[in-house]
């Protein structure tokens, strides 16, 4: 239910860019998001640093694109999440010794500090990839190209990417679970 929740404002983009283009799917993002950080503030007292940044790049994005009337900065919007989300990691594990993923999933499952900084690794390849494909998708083909790759494409690729992690994680939990008596 969280992934849907999380996808609400990039199904509503492309929703309303094939009912009616790119400038009113910028808006409906832009409110959608805005609605999401209400609900997630509203239900839990917080939200989480991602949603903000997540607002903040579209509304700072989107609005230049309504304001410019120009479709190419909603364009980068992605690159530029997937870039920050990548930085952070990298920088977090570099410079404060500190590993983000195992932050996030520590609690769920325990892995050697190596895979956890492979994990890691990986994690930040990833985002760099998605942020340049995002550029080659946006800068190479149609707006409507674009949008549904932003959609459809995205997804499957964080789809292919997260089984994969599963499959290779499986063995170190698998064999976790196998010490124990």
């Amino acid at each position: 239910m969280k992934f849907l929740f999380d996808l609400f404002p990039i199904i509503l983009f492309f929703i309303a860019f094939k009912l009616a283009g790119v400038f009113t799917a910028t808006a409906v993002a832009i409110a959608a998001t805005g609605l999401q950080v209400a609900w997630v503030w509203w239900r839990h007292g917080k939200v989480d640093t991602m949603l903000w940044v997540s607002l903040a790049l579209v509304t700072v994005f989107g609005g230049a694109t309504l304001l410019l009337h120009d479709e190419i900065f909603i364009k980068w919007k992605p690159t530029v999440l997937y870039w920050l989300f990548a930085t952070t990691l990298a920088a977090s594990a570099l410079l404060f010794r500190r590993n983000l993923i195992r932050t996030m999933l520590g609690e769920q499952i325990t892995l050697p500090d190596k895979i956890w900084a492979r994990l890691n690794g990986a994690w930040v390849i990833f985002f760099l990839t998605m942020g340049g494909l995002n550029l080659i998708i946006a800068f190479s083909f149609s707006t409507d190209i674009w949008v549904n790759f932003k959609l459809f494409g995205g997804m499957g690729l964080m789809l292919v990417f997260v089984i994969a992690q599963s499959l290779f994680l499986g063995k170190y939990v698998e064999s976790e679970n196998e010490e124990k008596p």
